[in-house]
Parts: structure tokens; C-alpha cells; sequence
């Protein structure tokens, strides 16, 4: 199965909301979030629970639990690709607040994929 390419959700003014994230989190949550982000590029559509799992509205989240902290990356697939549009910390369910973040980003992405995508 060849290599699912993953993309960084950019705003309008070209900031990364995933990036900005994770550069505020601890290092080791970083390694293992990228170690996360690497194992999606690697299985896309493949990737299960407890790595991955299905929110809502063709969200997901991947999954890193780092002692008692429970780091996810929402994301999407279009077109064969994966897009990543933010990070969060949670304690119980992800909050409809962050999902519902997460489908405007992906309407977004959809109506102007060049535009809203991170590059580096």
C-alpha cells in the first residue's frame, strides 16, 4: 500500500494552527505526536483505534496519550491525502467546539486547497 501523503491545515493568513500547537507541548509529546503523524502517512485509511478512530462529519482524531495527558490532531482525507487542521489536549470526549472547528477548517481546505495548505 503506497504512502498516504499528509498535509498541514494553513489559516487564511498562512499560519499553521497544527504547527503553532504542537511547538507548545512538551517535547516527548512532540516526538510521539510526529511518531503519530508518520504511522497516518504510512496506513492513511488503514490506521485504527488506538491510533486513530472516526469522530464525526468525516473528522478523525490520531491518538497519543502521553502519561495522563491526551493529545489529539484532527484530521480529514481529500483526495487520497490526509489533512491535519489542529492539535488539542482533552481529558474526557473531544469538545463538538474543536470538532466543529475542524469542519470549517475542512470546508475551507476543500473550497481552496492550495491556499490552505501549510508550506514550509
Amino acid at each position: 500500500m503506497p504512502e498516504t501523503e499528509v498535509l498541514f491545515f494553513a489559516d487564511d493568513d498562512g499560519a499553521c494552527p497544527l504547527l503553532a500547537w504542537l511547538d507548545g507541548q512538551p517535547e516527548k509529546a512532540q516526538l510521539k505526536c510526529i511518531i503519530c503523524i508518520e504511522r497516518l502517512a504510512e496506513l492513511g485509511h488503514e490506521l485504527r483505534r488506538p491510533e486513530a478512530e472516526l469522530l464525526r462529519d468525516e473528522i478523525r482524531e490520531l491518538r497519543v496519550r502521553l502519561r495522563k495527558v491526551n493529545y489529539r490532531m484532527l484530521y480529514f482525507f481529500h483526495e487520497q491525502r490526509a489533512v491535519i487542521t489542529h492539535g488539542l489536549t482533552k481529558e474526557d470526549t473531544v469538545p463538538d467546539t474543536e470538532i466543529n472547528r475542524a469542519i470549517r477548517r475542512m470546508r475551507k481546505f476543500k473550497d481552496d486547497p492550495d491556499r490552505h495548505t501549510h508550506k514550509e
